[in-house]
């Protein structure tokens, strides 16, 4: 089930991001780039902020969140992430169709993502190409990303 997002939700999906990071990613990132990205400490109020304020969806099995994603009113996705024990299951592309439907809906045909190394070919499946290969510095550590564009 998908629905959208609501302020309770907020510490479950930083749970989730923080396992999804440290498991699915694990084969594409150093320990000490996971620590960087995700490091256990959230702040709550500028996550459920900046949710309330972009189109955010859960994606729900049995009450459980399996997965969220966030895009603002530019087509920017800003979140994806699936339930460590949810991955391959389709999650990720129905969070992602909605998101674009909605968007599409209220005028949008371009989106962007700036996606992981382990959610590059995922990105690409979906239609999504590479426009830039990114260095983010996080708490003094580089971590690559791609600049990630659909045009519909």
């Amino acid at each position: 089930m998908i629905r959208e997002y609501k302020p309770g939700d907020c510490t479950s999906m930083a749970k989730l991001f923080y396992d999804t990071v440290h498991t699915v990613n694990a084969a594409d990132y150093t320990s000490e780039q996971l620590n960087a990205w995700a490091n256990g400490s959230v702040d709550l109020q500028a996550w459920n902020r900046s949710f309330l304020a972009h189109n955010t969806l859960i994606a729900e099995i049995n009450g459980e969140i399996a997965g969220f994603a966030d895009m603002d009113d530019t087509g920017l996705l800003d979140k994806l992430y699936v339930h460590k024990d949810f991955q391959r299951r389709g999650i990720a592309s129905a969070l992602i169709n909605e998101l674009e439907r909605r968007a599409r809906k209220a005028g949008l045909f371009s989106f962007e993502t700036h996606a992981s190394i382990t959610a590059k070919a995922f990105f690409e499946n979906q239609g999504y190409s590479v426009e830039a290969e990114n260095k983010v510095i996080r708490n003094g550590v580089t971590l690559m990303n791609y600049r990630m564009v659909k045009r519909c």
